[in-house]
């Protein structure tokens, strides 16, 4: 069931928890297909996954923004639009794709694994 999220609430729904493993498992799986193709097999079939990543990735992001309406106001959102950034110059750079996919690698896990008091710290805050 859905909350009020007037008062800056936590909104969630049945099943939401498992929606998100499930995203996860794709995500990754499409992050690990990408790093394969180019790590293994340059120019091979990276591409395939990054439909998959980069759409498991954008649904996991809708759902924080929808269940925490600050989400995006917080270093944890903010973070999301600096992979994006990222991920824009991996797309239109081929020469960089290599660096950029530690790069971008990297700094997830960074803000993945950060305490909750950092991720979810608003900015200007302190």
């Amino acid at each position: 069931m859905a909350k009020d999220v007037s008062s800056g609430g936590y909104r969630d729904f049945p099943g939401r928890r498992w929606l998100v493993v499930a995203l996860r498992a794709g995500h990754i799986a499409g992050v690990v297909g990408v790093g394969a193709g180019l790590l293994a097999l340059p120019g091979g079939p990276a591409g395939d996954f990054v439909g998959l990543m980069v759409a498991s990735g954008v649904a996991m992001a809708a759902l924080d923004a929808w269940s925490n309406p600050v989400w995006l106001r917080e270093f944890a959102g903010l973070s999301l639009l600096v992979k994006f950034a990222l991920l824009g110059w991996f797309v239109a750079d081929e020469g960089a794709r290599l660096a950029l996919f530690w790069a971008i690698l990297v700094f997830s896990v960074i803000f993945a694994h950060a305490p909750a008091s950092f991720r979810h710290r608003r900015v200007g805050r302190h």
